[in-house]
């Protein structure tokens, strides 16, 4: 029989809801989690953890939390932090609804990033979307005045939906979507979703609002 070797420890790179609620008092303060000051921008769904890695190495200057439902995404994510060494990056494995109500304190998160999130193609599954109401007024809740909200997808649907809650949102406005650049290399690329569908020729669609207080 083969025998099972134990996960390796990513502390403090990945970390779990319940490692908050037991280990930081259920909230997270966010210059001790991090260690300084900085502002804090939050990935949800963060995947693998591309984007983590690129803007982390990009923005010393600014931290950044990774949120991921998926254990084994997030761990594959979080040993990209662990080898190079990024301390300005975490990833919590858990609920995004969990983390923004209980964990998250409000007006304490300089960005929030949602990059193609899952779009549950089927009309019955669809419920199970990031994307409601309730998302969008958690996201007023724990962002700053000022802040933005960006997300991508590849899916038209779904950014028509995203749209529709965005810019009807009494707090929030809409800003002009960022262009498309041209990748460098094969590693330049928001999210791995996003090398693939450009890859394949799919239209990427961004939208980015300003969280207005």
């Amino acid at each position: 029989m083969t025998q099972k070797h134990p996960p390796t420890d990513l502390k403090p790179y990945f970390l779990t809801i319940d490692d908050v609620q037991h280990e930081w008092n259920g909230v997270l303060d966010w210059p001790s989690f991090f260690g300084n000051e900085n502002p804090v921008a939050v990935d949800i769904g963060c995947g693998r953890g591309l984007f983590l890695v690129t803007a982390g190495e990009a923005n010393p200057d600014v931290n950044y939390l990774g949120i991921e439902i998926d254990f084994r995404q997030g761990r594959h994510g979080a040993k990209r932090l662990q080898r190079r060494r990024l301390n300005n990056v975490r990833v919590l494995g858990g609920d995004v609804f969990i983390a923004l109500t209980k964990l998250i304190r409000p007006k304490s998160v300089a960005e929030v990033h949602v990059y193609f999130p899952d779009p549950w193609w089927k009309r019955k599954h669809r419920r199970r979307r990031v994307f409601t109401d309730h998302f969008v007024d958690l996201c007023a809740e724990v962002l700053q005045p000022g802040r933005l909200l960006h997300s991508w997808t590849d899916v038209e649907e779904y950014i028509g939906v995203i749209r529709s809650l965005m810019d009807h949102h009494p707090r929030f406005e809409s800003l002009p979507d960022p262009d498309e650049r041209p990748a460098t290399h094969d590693m330049d690329y928001q999210t791995s979703y996003e090398r693939k569908a450009r890859k394949k020729g799919t239209t990427v669609h961004r939208g980015r609002w300003r969280f207005l207080g």
